[in-house]
Protein backbone atom coordinates (compact mmCIF):
# COMPACT_ATOMS: atom_id res chain seq x y z
CA UNK A 1 0.00 0.00 0.00
CA UNK A 2 1.63 3.67 -0.53
CA UNK A 3 2.44 5.43 2.12
CA UNK A 4 -0.27 8.38 3.12
CA UNK A 5 1.26 10.13 5.92
CA UNK A 6 -1.64 12.50 6.30
CA UNK A 7 -4.03 9.52 6.70
CA UNK A 8 -4.45 9.28 10.47
CA UNK A 9 -4.97 13.10 10.74
CA UNK A 10 -7.72 13.07 8.41
CA UNK A 11 -9.31 9.75 9.71
CA UNK A 12 -9.73 11.85 12.95
CA UNK A 13 -10.48 15.32 12.04
CA UNK A 14 -12.82 14.91 10.14
CA UNK A 15 -16.57 15.49 11.42
CA UNK A 16 -19.16 15.35 8.49
CA UNK A 17 -19.73 13.44 5.19
CA UNK A 18 -19.06 15.29 2.12
CA UNK A 19 -20.94 14.04 -0.54
CA UNK A 20 -18.67 14.68 -3.34
CA UNK A 21 -16.29 12.65 -1.01
CA UNK A 22 -18.85 9.57 -0.97
CA UNK A 23 -19.35 9.72 -4.42
CA UNK A 24 -15.47 9.71 -4.80
CA UNK A 25 -15.48 6.78 -2.19
CA UNK A 26 -18.17 4.61 -4.17
CA UNK A 27 -16.03 5.70 -7.43
CA UNK A 28 -12.71 4.01 -5.30
CA UNK A 29 -14.60 1.28 -4.65
CA UNK A 30 -15.26 0.28 -8.11
CA UNK A 31 -12.34 0.80 -9.44
CA UNK A 32 -10.59 -1.36 -6.37
CA UNK A 33 -13.21 -3.86 -7.73
CA UNK A 34 -12.31 -3.68 -11.57
CA UNK A 35 -8.64 -3.51 -11.16
CA UNK A 36 -8.64 -6.82 -8.64
CA UNK A 37 -10.67 -8.19 -11.18
CA UNK A 38 -8.50 -7.31 -13.71
CA UNK A 39 -5.50 -7.68 -11.40
CA UNK A 40 -7.18 -12.01 -11.12
CA UNK A 41 -7.24 -12.25 -14.63
CA UNK A 42 -3.59 -11.11 -15.53
CA UNK A 43 -2.36 -13.54 -12.86
CA UNK A 44 -3.82 -16.36 -14.51
CA UNK A 45 -2.90 -15.04 -17.69
CA UNK A 46 0.65 -15.06 -16.01
CA UNK A 47 0.59 -18.66 -15.15
CA UNK A 48 -0.63 -19.54 -17.99
CA UNK A 49 1.84 -18.04 -19.53
CA UNK A 50 4.60 -19.46 -17.83
CA UNK A 51 3.14 -22.85 -17.93
CA UNK A 52 3.39 -21.78 -21.69
CA UNK A 53 6.95 -21.04 -21.83
CA UNK A 54 7.71 -24.22 -19.78
CA UNK A 55 5.62 -26.19 -22.10
CA UNK A 56 7.46 -24.70 -25.38
CA UNK A 57 10.64 -25.41 -23.46
CA UNK A 58 10.48 -28.84 -22.90
CA UNK A 59 8.88 -29.14 -26.88
CA UNK A 60 11.86 -27.38 -27.65
CA UNK A 61 14.45 -29.76 -25.97
CA UNK A 62 12.22 -32.62 -27.05
CA UNK A 63 12.68 -31.35 -30.60
CA UNK A 64 16.77 -31.35 -30.16
CA UNK A 65 16.26 -34.38 -28.41
CA UNK A 66 13.96 -35.87 -31.61
CA UNK A 67 16.81 -34.47 -33.84
CA UNK A 68 19.54 -36.00 -31.95
CA UNK A 69 17.83 -39.40 -31.71
CA UNK A 70 16.83 -38.95 -35.45
CA UNK A 71 20.47 -38.84 -36.33
CA UNK A 72 21.36 -42.13 -34.06
CA UNK A 73 18.41 -44.14 -35.88
CA UNK A 74 19.86 -43.00 -39.19
CA UNK A 75 23.21 -43.95 -37.93
CA UNK A 76 22.75 -47.36 -36.77
CA UNK A 77 20.40 -47.75 -40.34
CA UNK A 78 23.42 -47.22 -42.39
CA UNK A 79 24.74 -49.75 -40.09
CA UNK A 80 21.74 -52.05 -40.15
CA UNK A 81 21.60 -51.69 -44.11
CA UNK A 82 25.76 -52.50 -44.60
CA UNK A 83 25.06 -55.62 -42.28
CA UNK A 84 22.24 -57.08 -44.46
CA UNK A 85 23.68 -56.06 -48.10
CA UNK A 86 26.73 -58.13 -47.00
CA UNK A 87 24.44 -60.81 -45.25
CA UNK A 88 22.16 -60.76 -48.64
CA UNK A 89 25.59 -61.17 -50.60
CA UNK A 90 27.11 -64.30 -47.95
CA UNK A 91 23.53 -65.66 -47.92
CA UNK A 92 23.16 -65.50 -51.28
CA UNK A 93 26.48 -67.27 -51.86
CA UNK A 94 25.80 -69.84 -49.38
CA UNK A 95 22.17 -70.60 -51.12
CA UNK A 96 24.01 -71.20 -54.67
CA UNK A 97 26.84 -73.20 -53.33
CA UNK A 98 24.07 -75.29 -51.22
CA UNK A 99 22.00 -75.72 -54.41
CA UNK A 100 25.10 -76.77 -55.99
CA UNK A 101 26.24 -79.17 -53.31
CA UNK A 102 22.50 -80.42 -53.53
CA UNK A 103 22.40 -81.37 -56.53
CA UNK A 104 25.52 -83.25 -56.39
CA UNK A 105 24.38 -84.91 -53.34
CA UNK A 106 20.92 -85.72 -55.20
CA UNK A 107 22.94 -87.13 -58.00
CA UNK A 108 24.71 -89.37 -55.93
CA UNK A 109 21.94 -90.45 -53.69
CA UNK A 110 20.35 -91.24 -57.27
CA UNK A 111 22.86 -93.21 -58.15
CA UNK A 112 22.85 -95.24 -54.83
CA UNK A 113 19.29 -95.92 -55.20
CA UNK A 114 19.92 -97.49 -58.71
CA UNK A 115 23.16 -99.45 -57.49
CA UNK A 116 20.34 -100.73 -54.72
CA UNK A 117 18.14 -101.62 -57.61
CA UNK A 118 21.15 -103.77 -59.59
CA UNK A 119 22.27 -105.12 -56.94
CA UNK A 120 18.60 -106.65 -56.05
CA UNK A 121 18.87 -107.46 -60.18
CA UNK A 122 22.16 -109.21 -59.23
CA UNK A 123 20.80 -111.27 -56.53
CA UNK A 124 18.28 -112.57 -58.45
CA UNK A 125 20.69 -113.54 -61.48
CA UNK A 126 22.37 -115.17 -58.31
CA UNK A 127 19.42 -117.14 -57.27
CA UNK A 128 18.54 -118.25 -61.01
CA UNK A 129 22.35 -119.33 -61.77
CA UNK A 130 21.99 -121.73 -57.92
CA UNK A 131 18.93 -123.39 -59.36
CA UNK A 132 20.93 -123.82 -63.01
CA UNK A 133 23.46 -125.56 -61.06
CA UNK A 134 21.58 -127.73 -58.93
CA UNK A 135 19.82 -128.72 -62.02
CA UNK A 136 23.15 -129.68 -63.42
CA UNK A 137 24.67 -131.66 -59.94
CA UNK A 138 21.46 -133.38 -60.62
CA UNK A 139 21.61 -134.33 -64.08
CA UNK A 140 25.52 -135.31 -63.41
CA UNK A 141 24.39 -137.90 -60.42
CA UNK A 142 21.63 -139.57 -62.85
CA UNK A 143 24.42 -139.52 -65.69
CA UNK A 144 26.96 -140.87 -63.29
CA UNK A 145 24.18 -143.75 -62.44
CA UNK A 146 23.16 -145.00 -65.94
CA UNK A 147 27.11 -145.33 -66.24
CA UNK A 148 27.68 -147.49 -63.45
CA UNK A 149 24.89 -149.76 -64.70
CA UNK A 150 26.60 -149.85 -68.03
CA UNK A 151 29.45 -151.06 -66.83
CA UNK A 152 27.94 -153.53 -65.25
CA UNK A 153 26.59 -154.63 -68.31
CA UNK A 154 29.26 -154.59 -70.18
CA UNK A 155 31.19 -156.78 -67.47
CA UNK A 156 28.54 -159.10 -68.19
CA UNK A 157 28.92 -159.39 -72.05
CA UNK A 158 32.18 -160.22 -71.89
CA UNK A 159 34.44 -159.26 -74.77
CA UNK A 160 31.55 -158.38 -76.45
CA UNK A 161 30.88 -155.10 -74.12
CA UNK A 162 34.00 -154.64 -73.48
CA UNK A 163 34.13 -151.61 -76.14
CA UNK A 164 30.67 -150.31 -74.47
CA UNK A 165 32.88 -150.80 -71.02
CA UNK A 166 35.40 -147.85 -71.88
CA UNK A 167 32.84 -145.62 -73.45
CA UNK A 168 30.65 -146.10 -69.66
CA UNK A 169 33.56 -145.54 -67.53
CA UNK A 170 34.31 -142.34 -69.99
CA UNK A 171 31.08 -141.15 -68.98
CA UNK A 172 31.69 -142.09 -65.33
CA UNK A 173 34.78 -139.78 -64.87
CA UNK A 174 32.99 -137.04 -66.61
CA UNK A 175 29.63 -137.27 -64.25
CA UNK A 176 32.01 -136.74 -61.81
CA UNK A 177 34.09 -134.36 -63.01
CA UNK A 178 30.67 -132.48 -63.72
CA UNK A 179 29.79 -133.46 -60.01
CA UNK A 180 33.02 -132.02 -58.74
CA UNK A 181 32.42 -128.67 -60.75
CA UNK A 182 28.95 -128.48 -59.45
CA UNK A 183 30.01 -128.69 -55.98
CA UNK A 184 32.68 -125.78 -56.56
CA UNK A 185 30.01 -123.58 -58.46
CA UNK A 186 27.86 -124.01 -55.79
CA UNK A 187 30.55 -122.97 -52.82
CA UNK A 188 30.90 -119.73 -55.18
CA UNK A 189 27.27 -119.03 -55.64
CA UNK A 190 27.00 -119.07 -51.69
CA UNK A 191 29.90 -116.98 -51.08
CA UNK A 192 28.86 -114.68 -53.77
CA UNK A 193 25.11 -114.87 -52.81
CA UNK A 194 26.56 -114.03 -49.02
CA UNK A 195 28.22 -110.86 -50.40
CA UNK A 196 25.58 -109.76 -52.46
CA UNK A 197 23.05 -110.08 -49.71
CA UNK A 198 25.59 -107.95 -47.31
CA UNK A 199 25.29 -105.59 -50.13
CA UNK A 200 21.71 -105.71 -50.70
CA UNK A 201 20.95 -104.26 -46.70
CA UNK A 202 23.92 -101.57 -47.07
CA UNK A 203 22.65 -100.89 -50.22
CA UNK A 204 18.88 -100.55 -48.77
CA UNK A 205 20.29 -98.42 -45.76
CA UNK A 206 22.10 -95.99 -48.01
CA UNK A 207 19.20 -95.50 -50.38
CA UNK A 208 16.97 -94.43 -47.38
CA UNK A 209 19.85 -92.32 -46.49
CA UNK A 210 20.23 -91.23 -50.13
CA UNK A 211 16.37 -90.74 -50.50
CA UNK A 212 16.51 -88.31 -46.61
CA UNK A 213 19.40 -86.39 -48.28
CA UNK A 214 17.54 -85.58 -51.47
CA UNK A 215 14.33 -84.69 -49.34
CA UNK A 216 16.73 -82.46 -47.09
CA UNK A 217 18.56 -80.90 -49.93
CA UNK A 218 15.45 -79.82 -51.41
CA UNK A 219 14.07 -78.27 -47.84
CA UNK A 220 17.67 -76.88 -47.34
CA UNK A 221 17.63 -75.28 -50.75
CA UNK A 222 13.76 -74.41 -49.70
CA UNK A 223 15.01 -72.62 -46.51
CA UNK A 224 18.51 -70.89 -47.51
CA UNK A 225 15.89 -69.63 -50.21
CA UNK A 226 13.16 -67.80 -47.87
CA UNK A 227 15.88 -66.71 -45.81
CA UNK A 228 17.68 -65.10 -48.63
CA UNK A 229 14.20 -63.62 -49.55
CA UNK A 230 13.56 -62.16 -45.79
CA UNK A 231 17.02 -60.81 -45.77
CA UNK A 232 16.29 -58.85 -48.98
CA UNK A 233 13.03 -57.66 -47.42
CA UNK A 234 14.67 -56.62 -44.41
CA UNK A 235 17.27 -54.72 -46.63
CA UNK A 236 14.25 -53.07 -48.61
CA UNK A 237 12.43 -52.14 -45.41
CA UNK A 238 15.62 -50.63 -43.73
CA UNK A 239 16.53 -48.34 -46.92
CA UNK A 240 12.66 -47.43 -46.39
CA UNK A 241 12.72 -46.58 -42.82
CA UNK A 242 16.56 -44.43 -43.05
CA UNK A 243 14.24 -42.47 -46.15
CA UNK A 244 11.65 -41.94 -43.43
CA UNK A 245 14.31 -40.94 -41.27
CA UNK A 246 15.97 -38.75 -43.63
CA UNK A 247 12.20 -37.03 -44.18
CA UNK A 248 11.84 -36.70 -39.82
CA UNK A 249 15.09 -34.97 -40.11
CA UNK A 250 13.89 -33.00 -42.32
CA UNK A 251 10.81 -31.69 -41.23
CA UNK A 252 12.14 -31.55 -37.68
CA UNK A 253 15.55 -29.16 -38.98
CA UNK A 254 12.44 -27.09 -40.42
CA UNK A 255 10.41 -26.78 -37.83
CA UNK A 256 13.11 -26.17 -35.33
CA UNK A 257 13.46 -21.95 -35.93
CA UNK A 258 10.04 -21.52 -36.00
CA UNK A 259 10.05 -23.02 -32.61
CA UNK A 260 12.74 -20.64 -31.58
CA UNK A 261 11.05 -18.20 -33.37
CA UNK A 262 7.54 -18.65 -31.25
CA UNK A 263 9.55 -19.27 -27.81
CA UNK A 264 11.19 -15.73 -28.56
CA UNK A 265 7.51 -14.36 -28.75
CA UNK A 266 5.94 -16.20 -26.43
CA UNK A 267 9.03 -15.02 -23.57
CA UNK A 268 8.47 -11.66 -24.85
CA UNK A 269 4.73 -11.88 -24.31
CA UNK A 270 5.06 -13.58 -21.07
CA UNK A 271 7.67 -10.81 -19.94
CA UNK A 272 4.96 -8.09 -21.01
CA UNK A 273 2.12 -10.13 -18.69
CA UNK A 274 4.53 -9.94 -15.97
CA UNK A 275 5.07 -6.86 -15.73
CA UNK A 276 1.59 -5.58 -16.58
CA UNK A 277 0.24 -7.66 -13.62
CA UNK A 278 3.04 -6.08 -11.29
CA UNK A 279 1.92 -3.00 -12.66
CA UNK A 280 -1.38 -3.65 -11.88
CA UNK A 281 -0.49 -4.96 -7.88
CA UNK A 282 0.50 -1.57 -7.37
CA UNK A 283 -2.21 0.27 -8.96
CA UNK A 284 -4.61 -2.16 -6.18
CA UNK A 285 -2.05 -0.47 -3.87
CA UNK A 286 -3.18 2.94 -4.81
CA UNK A 287 -6.90 2.27 -4.90
CA UNK A 288 -6.54 0.60 -1.44
CA UNK A 289 -4.95 4.07 -0.62
CA UNK A 290 -7.23 6.60 -2.95
CA UNK A 291 -10.73 4.24 -0.50
CA UNK A 292 -9.21 4.83 2.59
CA UNK A 293 -8.25 8.21 2.26
CA UNK A 294 -11.68 9.71 0.67
CA UNK A 295 -13.13 7.59 3.93
CA UNK A 296 -10.89 9.28 6.25
CA UNK A 297 -11.52 13.08 5.01
CA UNK A 298 -15.67 11.96 5.35
CA UNK A 299 -16.38 9.95 2.25
CA UNK A 300 -19.01 7.57 3.65
CA UNK A 301 -19.16 4.40 1.92
CA UNK A 302 -21.72 1.50 2.11
CA UNK A 303 -18.45 -0.44 3.51
CA UNK A 304 -18.40 2.37 6.63
CA UNK A 305 -20.48 -0.05 9.13
CA UNK A 306 -18.24 -3.06 8.41
CA UNK A 307 -15.04 -0.72 8.98
CA UNK A 308 -16.61 0.62 12.35
CA UNK A 309 -17.10 -2.79 13.60
CA UNK A 310 -13.96 -4.69 12.44
CA UNK A 311 -12.04 -1.12 14.57
CA UNK A 312 -13.93 -1.86 17.55
CA UNK A 313 -13.26 -5.55 17.48
CA UNK A 314 -9.61 -5.17 16.55
CA UNK A 315 -9.25 -2.97 19.61
CA UNK A 316 -11.45 -5.27 22.03
CA UNK A 317 -8.48 -8.00 21.47
CA UNK A 318 -6.15 -5.09 21.60
CA UNK A 319 -7.70 -5.36 25.71
CA UNK A 320 -7.66 -8.77 25.74
CA UNK A 321 -3.70 -9.28 24.95
CA UNK A 322 -2.74 -6.83 27.47
CA UNK A 323 -4.79 -7.80 29.97
CA UNK A 324 -3.73 -11.08 29.60
CA UNK A 325 0.28 -10.03 29.49
CA UNK A 326 -1.44 -7.96 32.56
CA UNK A 327 -2.65 -10.79 34.61
CA UNK A 328 -0.02 -13.27 33.65
CA UNK A 329 -1.92 -15.84 31.07
CA UNK A 330 0.72 -15.21 28.83
CA UNK A 331 4.02 -13.66 28.34
CA UNK A 332 5.10 -10.91 26.24
CA UNK A 333 7.93 -12.09 24.87
CA UNK A 334 5.34 -15.92 23.86
CA UNK A 335 2.88 -13.43 22.67
CA UNK A 336 5.20 -11.79 20.53
CA UNK A 337 7.23 -14.55 19.26
CA UNK A 338 7.26 -15.77 15.61
CA UNK A 339 8.33 -19.44 15.79
CA UNK A 340 5.63 -21.66 14.21
CA UNK A 341 6.27 -25.50 15.06
CA UNK A 342 4.59 -27.97 12.12
CA UNK A 343 2.58 -30.31 13.48
CA UNK A 344 3.42 -34.18 11.83
CA UNK A 345 1.26 -35.61 9.74
CA UNK A 346 -0.83 -32.63 8.57
CA UNK A 347 -1.98 -31.38 5.53
CA UNK A 348 -1.98 -29.25 4.12
CA UNK A 349 0.60 -28.46 7.31
CA UNK A 350 -0.54 -26.83 10.77
CA UNK A 351 1.74 -25.05 12.84
CA UNK A 352 2.00 -24.51 16.77
CA UNK A 353 2.91 -20.91 18.03
CA UNK A 354 4.04 -20.09 21.38
CA UNK A 355 0.70 -17.98 21.46
CA UNK A 356 -1.46 -20.43 19.80
CA UNK A 357 -3.05 -21.91 23.29
CA UNK A 358 -3.75 -18.21 24.59
CA UNK A 359 -5.55 -17.17 21.20
CA UNK A 360 -7.67 -20.39 21.36
CA UNK A 361 -9.19 -19.16 24.48
CA UNK A 362 -9.45 -15.41 24.15
CA UNK A 363 -10.15 -15.03 20.42
CA UNK A 364 -13.61 -17.06 19.59
CA UNK A 365 -15.85 -14.70 22.02
CA UNK A 366 -14.76 -11.71 19.49
CA UNK A 367 -14.16 -13.23 16.44
CA UNK A 368 -17.72 -15.44 16.46
CA UNK A 369 -19.93 -12.51 17.51
CA UNK A 370 -18.40 -10.63 14.41
CA UNK A 371 -20.08 -13.66 11.88
CA UNK A 372 -23.52 -12.54 13.27
CA UNK A 373 -23.99 -8.90 12.63
CA UNK A 374 -24.28 -8.75 8.64
CA UNK A 375 -25.03 -12.02 6.42
CA UNK A 376 -22.48 -11.05 4.24
CA UNK A 377 -19.66 -11.72 7.05
CA UNK A 378 -17.66 -15.01 5.45
CA UNK A 379 -15.05 -15.13 7.97
CA UNK A 380 -12.98 -13.11 11.26
CA UNK A 381 -10.08 -13.99 12.47
CA UNK A 382 -6.76 -12.81 13.79
CA UNK A 383 -3.50 -12.97 12.00
CA UNK A 384 0.23 -11.97 12.59
CA UNK A 385 2.64 -10.42 10.55
CA UNK A 386 3.84 -13.64 8.64
CA UNK A 387 0.63 -14.32 7.58
CA UNK A 388 0.18 -16.99 10.58
CA UNK A 389 -3.28 -17.90 11.26
CA UNK A 390 -3.34 -19.05 15.02
CA UNK A 391 -7.49 -19.30 15.99
CA UNK A 392 -10.15 -19.33 12.67
CA UNK A 393 -14.07 -19.68 13.29
CA UNK A 394 -15.20 -22.44 14.56
CA UNK A 395 -16.55 -23.78 11.27
CA UNK A 396 -13.09 -23.47 9.72
CA UNK A 397 -11.64 -25.36 12.62
CA UNK A 398 -12.39 -28.69 11.78
CA UNK A 399 -9.98 -31.77 12.70
CA UNK A 400 -7.96 -32.31 9.80
CA UNK A 401 -8.89 -35.68 8.19
CA UNK A 402 -7.28 -38.03 5.07
CA UNK A 403 -8.51 -35.80 1.81
CA UNK A 404 -6.19 -32.51 1.64
CA UNK A 405 -9.10 -30.79 -0.51
CA UNK A 406 -11.42 -31.06 2.50
CA UNK A 407 -8.83 -30.02 4.83
CA UNK A 408 -7.86 -27.06 2.84
CA UNK A 409 -11.45 -25.99 3.06
CA UNK A 410 -12.25 -26.86 6.54
CA UNK A 411 -9.42 -26.80 8.78
CA UNK A 412 -7.98 -23.43 8.48
CA UNK A 413 -6.69 -23.01 11.73
CA UNK A 414 -2.82 -22.83 12.76
CA UNK A 415 -2.20 -22.20 9.10
CA UNK A 416 -0.09 -20.10 7.10
CA UNK A 417 -1.65 -17.29 4.90
CA UNK A 418 1.09 -15.69 3.41
CA UNK A 419 -0.48 -14.03 0.41
CA UNK A 420 -0.75 -10.92 -0.69
CA UNK A 421 -4.00 -10.30 0.63
CA UNK A 422 -2.66 -12.05 4.22
CA UNK A 423 0.44 -10.57 4.22
CA UNK A 424 -0.90 -7.07 3.86
CA UNK A 425 -3.89 -7.20 6.63
CA UNK A 426 -0.98 -8.54 9.29
CA UNK A 427 1.10 -5.91 8.28
CA UNK A 428 -1.01 -2.92 8.36
CA UNK A 429 -0.60 -0.12 10.46
CA UNK A 430 -3.11 2.26 9.36
CA UNK A 431 -6.67 2.68 11.21
CA UNK A 432 -7.98 -0.14 8.36
CA UNK A 433 -7.02 -1.52 5.35
CA UNK A 434 -10.27 -2.57 2.55
CA UNK A 435 -8.84 -5.05 -0.09
CA UNK A 436 -10.73 -6.72 -2.70
CA UNK A 437 -9.54 -9.83 -3.96
CA UNK A 438 -10.69 -13.48 -5.91
CA UNK A 439 -11.66 -16.28 -3.58
CA UNK A 440 -10.75 -19.39 -5.06
CA UNK A 441 -13.37 -21.52 -4.74
CA UNK A 442 -12.00 -24.46 -6.56
CA UNK A 443 -12.51 -26.13 -9.91
CA UNK A 444 -11.25 -22.51 -11.77
CA UNK A 445 -14.16 -20.74 -10.18
CA UNK A 446 -13.63 -17.46 -8.17
CA UNK A 447 -15.55 -15.20 -6.13
CA UNK A 448 -15.05 -11.54 -5.60
CA UNK A 449 -14.35 -10.59 -1.85
CA UNK A 450 -13.52 -7.79 0.23
CA UNK A 451 -10.71 -7.92 3.15
CA UNK A 452 -11.63 -5.12 5.59
CA UNK A 453 -8.72 -5.29 8.29
CA UNK A 454 -7.71 -3.20 11.26
CA UNK A 455 -4.03 -3.25 13.02
CA UNK A 456 -4.20 -5.27 16.46
CA UNK A 457 -1.94 -3.21 19.09
CA UNK A 458 -0.59 -4.31 22.56
CA UNK A 459 0.53 -1.56 25.30
CA UNK A 460 1.75 0.33 21.35
CA UNK A 461 3.37 -2.50 19.79
CA UNK A 462 2.25 -3.84 16.79
CA UNK A 463 0.69 -7.52 17.05
CA UNK A 464 -0.87 -7.95 13.89
CA UNK A 465 -4.75 -7.78 12.47
CA UNK A 466 -7.90 -8.66 12.45
CA UNK A 467 -9.67 -9.39 9.40
CA UNK A 468 -12.72 -9.37 8.32
CA UNK A 469 -14.10 -11.12 4.82
CA UNK A 470 -17.46 -10.50 3.43
CA UNK A 471 -19.31 -10.53 0.31
CA UNK A 472 -20.54 -7.62 -2.16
Amino acid sequence: MIPNPEFTDAQSTSQSTDPRMTKLAEYAGRLGFEVVDIAGFLDSVDQQSQHQISVLGRVQTSASEVMIANGAVRDALGRVTDITNRTLQRVEGSVAFVRETGQKSQTVASWVKELAARMERVATSLEAVEANNANIADIARQVNILAINAKIEAARAGDSGRGFGVVAEAINELSQKTARAAEGIEENIETLSSWVGRLREEASGVSNDASHVIESSVEADRALTEIAQGVQESHGATRVVAAEADKVQQAVEAFQPAFDEIGKSARGTAEGIHVANTRVEDLIDTSETIFQTTVALGGASEDQGFITRVQEAASQISELFSSGIASGRISRGDLFDRSYTPLAGTDPAQHMARFTSFTDEVLPGVQEAMLTFDPKVVFCVAIDPNGYLPTHNKKFSQPQGKDPVWNAANSRNRRMFDDRVGLKAGRNKEPFLLQVYRRDMGAGTFVMMKDLSAPIFVDGQHWGGLRLGYTF
